[in-house]
Parts: C-alpha cells; sequence; structure tokens
C-alpha cells in the first residue's frame, strides 16, 4: 500500500469520526433546545423577562473553565455559547416571555 493510499485511508477514518461528533451534536443541541422551549414557555406563563444576564454570566464563566480544562479555546467556547443564548433568548421572545 502506498504512502497516498495510507494517508487517504486515515482521512476517510478521521472524516468519519467528525461526521459522528457533528451527528452527536446536533442531537445534544436539539435536546437542549428543547428543554430551553419548556423554559420559555415556563417564562412566558409566569411573566418572566426572556434572558437572564446574571445566569448567563455564570454560564460564560463555568464553560470557560470547562474549555480550559478540555483543552479547547475559552474564547471559541464563549462565542459558541453566546450564539446559542442569542437564539434561546430569541425562542423564549417568540414564545412571549416578558
Amino acid at each position: 500500500m502506498s504512502t497516498d493510499t495510507e494517508a487517504l485511508a486515515k482521512l476517510q477514518q478521521f472524516r468519519r469520526s467528525i461526521d459522528n461528533f457533528d451527528a452527536a451534536l446536533i442531537h445534544i443541541l436539539a435536546e437542549r433546545f428543547r428543554v430551553t422551549k419548556a423554559v420559555g414557555a415556563l417564562k412566558a406563563s409566569a411573566d418572566l423577562p426572556p434572558s437572564d444576564p446574571n445566569r448567563e454570566a455564570e454560564q460564560v464563566a463555568r464553560l470557560r473553565e470547562l474549555a480550559k480544562s478540555a483543552d479547547l479555546d475559552p474564547d471559541f467556547a464563549e462565542k459558541f455559547l453566546e450564539f446559542v443564548i442569542r437564539e434561546v433568548i430569541q425562542h423564549h421572545k417568540q414564545a412571549g416571555a416578558k
């Protein structure tokens, strides 16, 4: 087997792993959004605000620390979480949370 063939076989193996991780991420995000949808409905029914800046700040700090311990760039983790939080807040606003 040539080096090119070996490299291509290894590349395919890596890509299968990446595909599996991507699928897992999608399923995890779907579950997360199912729960946050329930939170949005609860907030709307209880006339609570759609966002909680204190909770968000705590989550950012907690996930930055988790990222560091996982050897993941904490800035990337924060940006990703902020994107998710913005989406959740938008969903909460659409659900009628005040």
